[in-house]
């Protein structure tokens, strides 16, 4: 057994089924927690957009204090610095003397980099980095094809994981953190961070979002066990409006409060105790699409990123930009994708449908490079995920992991989603009083029956950028 190990906290801030923080408390006689505050997370990205917005950072920020909580309750205590971790992680192991850290690995190329980084200026000290995969529901050891190998396309890959595939059991927490003597250093505050915006909840917001470990275990046992949601899951995961019409964990999932297989557990026993059916399923169906695009992007790399994604499809992309500030500010004059992107800004968040239509939106029907939409999401979802967010996107402009290049119908979309146009009006205020069919296509209406609800188009709601019946029509 080892005197000192250092844990180098990530995107695992947790405690429950942790097998970074495990590793270290079996093998080490006293631990250093660390979580470092990396300034270039908060810095420009892609196009010039933010890399994390402020609704990332609060959840994050949250999340540490939380974690911080935790560690207290169990004798122990977390050190937080604020710098490069490339620089940050070695001189604090250095400074204790620490005959190993221990430290989550992700896929996502920038993480690898930092990483790689961070374990050769470790190895120039002696010290050795174990790196432990503890993010998804399937580890890479328990894939029945090798990371490198697995089929491109969702389906074959998830039957044959489902099949030959196996979950780990989940880890308990550490009963105690046996830690030494050290200044445990403040946690930043977000304009310490240099994050500008508000982070405050939106009372119109689906959820408030609490990062931390405490507040995620809380999420998913209220819609699990109290609200008993999951027997309905599928039937109502395509709304929009409400805490309740999904599970909602995806903020939790993506900072690490969250293990997926503690969630694939709580599944499984709902099932044994209260109802198995395919709404019960269908959430650990979605574990597995979070899973896939993980190991794509492993598999993959630095093709995730490019125009032409992992397929190599060439497209004649866009850099309208005038079109694309009224599509991220929610000023398309297309309600259905202004609803959402609205949302979107006041929130951080955005329901899975309204996601993929906005997505198609940009890429498909305004023809925009589709990276513009993945770096705009970077910076504002409260539930990025490098890996989900850049497959997903790549998905829905044709060049990632399908071979089909579909697009959504936006307004039929709409009118199938949103009968009533209740979230439409819910967001875009000025809509409101008009009919489903004019909420959702207020460029049919004329002059006399805009001057009937009070409505000018093109003042008090924007004229389409692009005529839809025009260009839809002309798409198929």
């Amino acid at each position: 057994m080892s005197d000192t190990a250092l844990v180098w906290f990530r995107d695992d801030l947790r405690l429950h089924d942790n097998g970074t923080l495990a590793g270290a408390v079996a093998g080490a006689d006293r631990i250093v927690p660390l979580y470092v505050f990396d300034p270039r997370e908060y810095g420009k990205g892609m196009f010039g957009l933010p890399k994390r917005g402020p609704y990332w950072a609060r959840f994050r920020r949250e999340s540490v204090l939380d974690l911080r909580s935790s560690l207290r309750a169990r004798g122990g205590d977390l050190l937080v610095r604020h710098g490069d971790p490339r620089e940050v992680v070695p001189a604090v192991a250095g400074s204790f003397d620490a005959d190993a850290v221990h430290a989550q690995t992700k896929p996502g190329t920038e993480e690898i980099g930092t990483e790689e980084v961070v374990r050769s200026r470790l190895a120039e000290r002696g010290i050795e980095l174990e790196r432990s995969w503890t993010h998804t529901l399937y580890h890479l050891r328990d894939l029945p094809t090798p990371y490198d190998r697995i089929d491109d396309t969702f389906t074959p890959w998830r039957k044959e994981a489902e099949r030959e595939g196996s979950v780990g059991e989940t880890l308990p927490a550490p009963g105690t953190v046996p830690i030494p003597d050290f200044e445990a250093g403040d946690v930043p505050g977000l304009a310490d961070l240099g994050v500008a915006g508000s982070s405050e909840p939106d009372e119109r917001g689906v959820l408030a979002f609490e990062g931390g470990e405490t507040a995620g275990l809380e999420r998913l046992r209220g819609y699990i066990w109290e609200g008993d949601h999951l027997r309905n899951y599928r039937s109502t995961r395509n709304g929009f409006l409400g805490p309740d019409y999904s599970s909602k964990l995806s903020a939790w999932l993506a900072h690490g409060c969250l293990s997926p297989r503690h969630v694939y557990e709580e599944v499984r026993r709902y099932e044994a105790e209260r109802v198995s059916n395919e709404d019960t399923y269908w959430l650990v169906f979605e574990l597995a699409w979070r899973d896939f695009f993980q190991f794509q992007l492993l598999k993959h790399g630095a093709d995730f990123f490019t125009p032409s994604g992992i397929r190599g499809v060439e497209k004649r992309w866009r850099r309208d930009r005038e079109a694309f500030r009224r599509w991220a500010d929610g000023e398309t004059g297309v309600p259905f994708v202004d609803a959402n992107m609205r949302e979107l800004n006041a929130t951080g968040y955005m329901s899975n449908r309204g996601r993929q239509n906005v997505a198609s939106f940009l890429a498909d029907f305004l023809g925009i490079d589709w990276r513009m939409g993945a770096a705009y999401f970077e910076s504002k979802l409260v539930d990025y995920d490098v890996a989900s967010n850049w497959g997903n996107w790549a998905y829905q402009a044709g060049v990632g992991n399908d071979s089909r290049d579909n697009y959504f119908y936006v307004p039929g979309q709409a009118e199938h989603y949103d009968p009533e146009a209740a979230y439409v009006g819910h967001w875009i205020p000025e809509l409101d009083p008009l009919p489903s069919e004019y909420a959702h296509h207020p460029w049919r209406m004329s002059e006399a029956e805009q001057a009937e609800y009070d409505l000018r188009i093109g003042r008090d709601y924007p004229v389409p950028v692009v005529d839809p019946d025009e260009r839809y029509d002309e798409m198929r």
